[in-house]
């Protein structure tokens, strides 16, 4: 009688684990183009930023019509067209920095690219793409409407502008749009963020007109005071010390606990 012979059954073989491949994650320049389409492609994105040099150009062609002809040189006309600017462009830096939130579309951000501090870096960037190109947008619209001014009027264009006050202008623009970024990092609701950055700010102004001696402090801390030097081209040495201080308090000190939250927010 012969006995059956059995084979040992084959070594299981461990797989082995998955080793990095070195291979980058998502390119910074696609995050900042999804950034720059997720601003524009809603409906409260793109008219806030079709209204937003509207009133720009409607705010220029209304003082062509009824101002005076000696205040409508190129850099007169570019100055007022940054009014309503500086009011709307940080509600521009509010909605993107709030699109996740309110939109609930974080679990799909954060899901895609789960380094939370790439994603607050690209809508900080595309805020203030959007704006330089708001800015821009703007400054066009201003020269052809000082040209055709100048043509009705039969007088000279005058496209004299300081550099200081043109980089100025440019600088406090970014610096309201990042302002409002930072307010909406911080409380990450779209209305309680845009009450927050009108209110506070005004409550500062009040309050630093009640005494000399809250004036003076103001002056450290109001940032539509410490950005009047900058609009006007005339910043000197202390002026950039009220800058610094004001941009720390508005804009540093909001961002970096926006920053936090939204690194450590649960998602649901």
């Amino acid at each position: 009688m012969s006995t059956a012979t059995q084979t040992p059954a084959p070594a299981r073989t461990e797989r082995a684990a998955p080793t990095d491949t070195g291979r980058a994650g998502v390119p910074f320049a696609r995050l900042l183009r999804v950034e720059l389409r997720k601003a524009v492609d809603t409906r409260a994105g793109f008219w806030l930023l079709v209204v937003t040099g509207a009133l720009a150009v409607l705010v220029v062609v209304a003082f062509l019509i009824w101002g005076s002809a000696n205040d409508t040189s190129f850099a007169s006309l570019l100055s007022l067209s940054t009014l309503p600017l500086a009011v709307l462009l940080p509600i521009l830096g509010i909605m993107t920095a709030t699109a996740e939130w309110s939109q609930r579309t974080g679990l799909v951000t954060f899901a895609l690219e789960p380094h939370r501090g790439r994603v607050v870096l690209a809508k900080t960037t595309a805020a203030v793409v959007l704006g330089l190109v708001v800015v821009a947008a703007s400054a066009v619209a201003v020269a052809l409407a000082h040209l055709v001014g100048s043509g009705l009027r039969d007088q000279p264009s005058d496209f004299g502008m300081p550099a200081a006050v043109a980089l100025g202008l440019v600088l406090a623009m970014v610096v309201y749009l990042v302002q409002g970024v930072a307010f909406g990092l911080v409380f990450l609701n779209t209305p309680l963020a845009i009450a927050a950055s009108f209110a506070l700010p005004i409550a500062f102004s009040i309050v630093g007109g009640l005494n000399e001696g809250l004036y003076r402090f103001t002056a450290w801390v109001d940032l539509s005071r410490v950005t009047d030097p900058l609009l006007s081209g005339e910043m000197a040495g202390a002026d950039w010390a009220h800058f610094g201080t004001a941009a720390l308090l508005w804009i540093g000190l909001p961002l970096g606990i926006g920053t936090w939250r939204v690194l450590t927010k649960e998602i649901a």
